[in-house]
């Protein structure tokens, strides 16, 4: 049995490292900053989607705007010598993790994250040389949905998808689990904004605190 976590929204709470470089780079293009409550939420619901909604949702542009790829270059390097300034683990992960390791169950990232942005992050939390697998966006040809990632990270574990799990924050995320045969975890925790809605993903489990993934793990294979 093995554990696959997604990294932004289910094990890391990073946005507030996002609002921080896109505030940044409304300051230097004299644009008022974001401190709204409703707009940081908007920021933080925009992490799970990439790049795209985060420059969408920070500025107001479509990847169509003469604007957009500059503004992802300077959004990517701002975030890459920033990466955690304020990222914090979600409530109840740490401790997940610490169990996981104490029972010797494997547990992995898969993330559509590049690696150059995954990598030093994980180094940061100092969960690098604790993860079984470390499978960014970039990986595999093919990101999440596409269950190439998830399987990828079965070859590395050395594993059956069978016998593993993959908690999640995003409808892409159970899609990709589901395809490559895995039970899923949707972790409500994270950057979900309509619970009804994630209802519809069909996932194996729904869970509002980390706490209680580990009780559904051990019920599922009756340890």
């Amino acid at each position: 049995m093995a554990l696959l976590f997604d990294l932004d929204g289910t094990l890391l709470d990073t946005a507030l490292d996002f609002v921080h470089v896109i505030n940044t780079l409304r300051s230097n293009k004299n644009m008022s900053i974001i401190d709204d409550r409703s707009e940081v939420q908007n920021i933080r619901l925009a992490v799970s989607h990439g790049i795209e909604s985060l420059i969408q949702t920070g500025f107001g542009i479509s990847k169509d705007h003469p604007d957009f790829l500059e503004l992802q270059k300077d959004i990517l390097s701002l975030y890459q010598q920033n990466i955690n300034k304020y990222t914090q683990p979600f409530p109840g992960i740490l401790e997940l993790l610490q169990t996981l390791d104490q029972r010797k169950i494997p547990w992995g990232v898969v993330t559509n994250k590049p690696g150059f942005l995954t990598d030093p992050l994980l180094e940061s939390m100092k969960w690098a040389k604790h993860a079984a697998c470390i499978v960014s966006g970039d990986t595999t040809p093919y990101p999440k949905p596409h269950p190439d990632p998830l399987l990828y990270a079965c070859q590395k574990i050395k594993i059956s998808p069978e016998q593993c799990i993959y908690i999640g924050d995003a409808e892409r995320d159970i899609q990709a689990g589901k395809a490559a045969g895995m039970a899923t975890i949707v972790a409500l925790f994270g950057y979900i904004e309509d619970f009804s809605e994630a209802r519809l993903w069909e996932a194996d489990h729904y869970v509002h605190h980390a706490d209680e993934i580990l009780p559904w793990v051990d019920q599922r294979w009756q340890r």
